[in-house]
């Protein structure tokens, strides 16, 4: 029989009458790169040091292989987790700190020589194995702190948000390189972030999480594609987020009745009827932007509010007579054609395609 790398089966944490984590049930299969996001407080980092031993759960079980590792301690486990603040020991070198796991497992020196150099050569600082810790970049101690951990050769590494003190081009630099290290490796990477941008680049399964609970469990695009609450659908940003009353259906198509107009949306695998006051999404780069009316039936007149730049991407910000916000995203390129102006009032609209309905918090 074979079984998960990892498994939670209805682990909770508190800490005195504070829930930290409730009803946690996932499992992580070997070679996988998994996420964990939510905003602060909502358990992840629990979750992650739990996994790692630093706090055994209240209820529930743990297991690594099918062992329970409720009570196992932390230098029991083949669990190393690269910090947030990374922990390098400043008084010693670079070599040192990468040599130093292997050094209290009883490694002879030479064979210690011989790995932490090779790991150091694999994030490519070998050069900086004499320097000392003081004089390294952020990005420069990102990789040392990689390597001490992956000389060990563990199945699997933690990682508690270890990009965020890194500048922005860095970051995107060390996404390559962790990518890259997990899928040359196999070994099973867990990654907690509060970014979306960092989860959804290098995972292959994301957990979203929301006061110690887990909200959703899938793949990046299934996540920003099909939220399955509003709390999942806000939380990662971008949706349109449209509620009102289903008043007609025709051949599958519902008719919605908003605060910003009347609409339609196709129906697929779902249960909707007449009467009924449902939430959904239009995701905002699947909206349309038009400077004359369009001939669509989901249309909607907004004035022009903001706009964010990020990279190549525009994210405009809109409102409707009612107050209603839009959004809706496109490239900077496509942007710099229309000449538009904050104030101005444009047109949106959308495919009954493109409407994912979700289920009520």
């Amino acid at each position: 029989m074979t079984y998960p790398l990892v498994s939670f089966k209805n682990v909770a944490k508190n800490f005195g009458k504070m829930n930290a984590v409730t009803n946690l049930n996932f499992e992580i299969e070997k070679g996988e790169f998994l996420a964990i996001m939510g905003p602060s407080g909502c358990g992840k980092t629990t979750t992650l040091r739990m996994l790692a031993g630093l706090e055994n759960p209240s209820s529930g079980e743990i297991r690594f292989n099918n062992r329970l590792m409720n009570n196992v301690k932390p230098h029991e486990r083949d669990t190393p987790l690269v910090w947030q603040s990374l922990a390098l020991f400043p008084f010693l070198n670079v070599q040192e700190n990468v040599e130093f796991g292997l050094k209290m497992r009883g490694i002879s020196s030479k064979t210690r020589q011989k790995k932490s150099l090779e790991w150091l050569e694999k994030l490519e600082v070998r050069e900086l194995a004499k320097r000392d810790i003081s004089t390294l970049s952020g990005g420069q101690k990102q990789r040392v702190a990689l390597a001490r951990s992956l000389v060990m050769e563990p199945e699997i590494l933690l990682l508690d948000e270890p990009l965020s003190a890194l500048d922005a081009h860095l970051v995107i630099r060390m996404q390559a390189v962790l990518t890259q290290l997990q899928k040359e490796l196999g070994i099973t990477f867990v990654y907690v972030t509060h970014s979306q941008s960092e989860a959804f680049a290098m995972a292959n399964r994301v957990i979203i999480m929301n006061v110690g609970e887990i909200s959703q469990i899938g793949t990046p695009k299934d996540i920003y594609r099909s939220p399955t609450n509003q709390f999942v659908a806000e939380f990662v940003g971008r949706n349109n987020i449209l509620s009102g009353k289903v008043y007609d259906i025709k051949s599958k198509i519902a008719f919605i009745k908003t605060n910003s107009g009347n609409y339609n949306f196709e129906i697929i695998d779902q249960n909707i009827e007449l009467g009924n006051t449902l939430n959904y999404i239009i995701s905002a780069d699947l909206m349309n932007f038009s400077l004359v009316k369009p001939k669509n039936s989901n249309i909607v007149n907004c004035k022009l509010i903001s706009e964010e730049y990020i990279g190549s991407m525009v994210t405009l910000f809109l409102e409707s007579v009612d107050g209603t916000e839009f959004k809706i995203q496109m490239q900077e390129r496509e942007h710099s054609k229309l000449n538009i102006q904050n104030g101005g009032k444009y047109w949106l609209s959308w495919s009954k395609k493109n409407v994912h309905t979700l289920k009520q918090d």
